[in-house]
């Protein structure tokens, strides 16, 4: 599910990165746990670009933005179930 993003010279890289998104600052956005994040990039509700020679993950802020939105959906609809009941 992964997909490779390599790194041919600093000027492209600078570009492609500015878009994307470290796992902390996802995570900050979504207010969840980085293991919670990496769990989901293993279960496929996230798309995960490794970069650099240590496999970093990143993520398009498109993507967070999807997630977060989709997330307080499924919280909103939670919280009118339980207020009907």
């Amino acid at each position: 599910m992964y997909t490779q993003v390599t790194k041919t010279n600093e000027r492209e890289h600078s570009k492609e990165q500015s878009g994307m998104l470290r796992t902390g600052e996802a995570c900050r956005i979504l207010c969840i746990h980085s293991n919670t994040l990496r769990r989901w990039c293993k279960q496929g509700m996230v798309k995960a670009y490794r970069v650099g020679p240590r496999g970093d993950r990143r993520f398009r802020r498109e993507d967070i933005a999807a997630l977060l939105i989709e997330k307080t959906k499924d919280s909103s609809s939670d919280r009118v179930k339980l207020s009907h009941q």
